[in-house]
């Protein structure tokens, strides 16, 4: 009998340039695995839930993707090749570190005799020739791959192609699931085909629930590999026990949970049987 995640999965629209993306993660994975390299799957970022067929209005959440980039940097300094799934437009590894500026201010005129040349601010410098240094030797070296999604649906189809390519590496494998899934979605034959007009009056929506498809990454999709989710919430003793269920319902590594308004000072890991609790830099 069909479970519903395959079901789900063969309902939705197959993304843009999925076969493009497909070829670069299967390539990059292939590579690695010639070098004997250890390979993450690292998500970042949130998922956005259309309203339209041809959107315009949807839902999202407030994920910027700074877990994951800064993650992914982490993982690439301890000699893993990483490829980074990533919401279009969400922070990235190394340039991230400059996300909060302007980058016109950190540049300025020099002049030279009759010359004039473009340069980075003196306060700047170091900081900037330190993270480009590494950043280089990272893409000189291709051991980084970044894919990009908006959607829900090109985010779950994204994510099965590259644990399937990763199911080859076995123990050698890892999938760092730190993307802000959504939870809820519109089915495409449900879903209005043009934009929502607001001269219709109120808006009731009914949204489906996504099915849990780290049952089936965990079973069938890299079955070998080390897989560590995540957990968001905003009450510490359902934190504590939703994190515990998912560990002993779908036997993946670890999870690791975070409460809403301490999630960038404090995480809590989950293993089996044990937790910890780790504040963070």
């Amino acid at each position: 009998m069909e479970s519903d995640s395959s079901k789900f999965l063969k309902e939705l629209p197959v993304p843009e340039r999925f076969e493009e993306k497909q070829i670069r993660i299967q390539n990059f994975v292939e590579r690695q695995h010639s070098l004997r390299n250890k390979v993450v799957l690292v998500t970042s970022g949130g998922t956005i839930v259309p309203l339209e067929s041809r959107t315009v209005r949807f839902i999202d959440n407030f994920s910027q993707g700074t877990r994951g980039s800064a993650s992914a940097e982490y993982f690439l300094n301890s000699g893993y090749a990483v490829i980074f799934l990533h919401r279009n437009g969400s922070l990235e590894p190394y340039s991230r570190n400059f996300s909060r500026k302007n980058l016109l201010d950190f540049l300025e005129f020099r002049e030279d005799g009759q010359a004039q040349s473009l340069a980075v601010q003196g306060k700047y410098e170091e900081k900037i020739s330190k993270i480009l240094h590494i950043y280089q030797k990272v893409t000189h070296s291709e051991m980084l791959l970044s894919v990009d999604f908006t959607t829900l649906s090109e985010y779950l189809y994204l994510l099965r192609i590259a644990a399937l390519a990763l199911k080859t590496l076995q123990l050698d494998a890892m999938l760092y699931l730190a993307a802000a899934v959504s939870d809820f979605y519109i089915p495409k034959d449900q879903m209005p085909e043009h934009k929502i007009q607001s001269s219709n009056g109120s808006l009731q929506l009914s949204l489906q629930l996504v099915p849990k498809l780290l049952e089936p990454l965990v079973k069938d999709w890299a079955p070998d590999a080390f897989i560590i989710s995540f957990k968001l919430e905003t009450n510490r003793s359902l934190l504590i026990s939703k994190s515990k269920a998912a560990l002993e319902k779908y036997q993946h590594q670890l999870v690791i949970a975070n409460l809403l308004e301490t999630r960038k000072e404090e995480d809590s890991h989950f293993v089996i049987d044990h937790w910890s609790s780790i504040a963070m830099d």
